[in-house]
């Protein structure tokens, strides 16, 4: 990795410190208005890998020849439908309640791209949720405000302390970067 620099093409908080537990010195670019939309008849993982693609496509001409970018984007996906970011508290109570007491999967699609090379893959973690209440998921929505989070929630927060039961698969890839994937694929390069 040394014969690059590292860029990380993403404003999460939560990207950006998992991708520093790497130990990988990084930069942050950021580039508004990226279209984040997708084909109809993609499947969960067919969806995120698309949109981090599309994503590092936008900055394919400002890439620099000994640069590595770093795009990431995360879904929630249940039962075949993409829940994002809502937008409103009411949103994210619906989703909460569509959530609660099933299990769901959390994908991943990140892309590592070089002005010569691309590589896309996918990472996906399954969540289960415990039959949430009422007033558990109004005091979570109140207090936490997850209309910047996928699905409306974030596993590190209080909800993912009181509501999830189990997850398959990495714990850091529900946070928005699966990060030992990633390493491996960083070793590659």
């Amino acid at each position: 990795m040394k014969n690059y620099k590292i860029v990380l093409a993403s404003g999460s908080p939560r990207r950006k410190e998992l991708l520093a537990g790497l130990g990988v010195d990084f930069e942050v670019r950021l580039l508004d208005g990226i279209d984040e939309s997708y084909p109809k008849g993609l499947n969960g993982e067919e969806i995120a890998a698309h949109i981090s693609s599309k994503k590092a496509a936008a900055y394919k001409d400002s890439l620099m020849p000994n640069e590595l970018i770093i795009t990431a984007d995360t879904i929630v996906y249940l039962e075949g439908t993409v829940l994002g970011k809502p937008k409103d508290e009411e949103e994210a109570r619906t989703m909460l309640k569509s959530l609660s007491g099933k299990t769901h999967e959390v994908i991943t699609g990140v892309t590592l791209m070089t002005t010569t090379k691309q590589q896309t893959f996918a990472s996906v973690s399954k969540v289960s949720f415990a039959q949430l209440t009422d007033n558990e998921i109004d005091h979570y929505v109140t207090h936490f405000h997850p209309t910047d989070k996928a699905g409306a929630y974030g596993i590190q927060e209080w909800i993912g302390f009181v509501g999830v039961e189990r997850i398959e698969g990495s714990y850091f890839n529900v946070m928005g970067l699966p990060v030992q994937r990633l390493y491996q694929e960083l070793k590659k390069l």
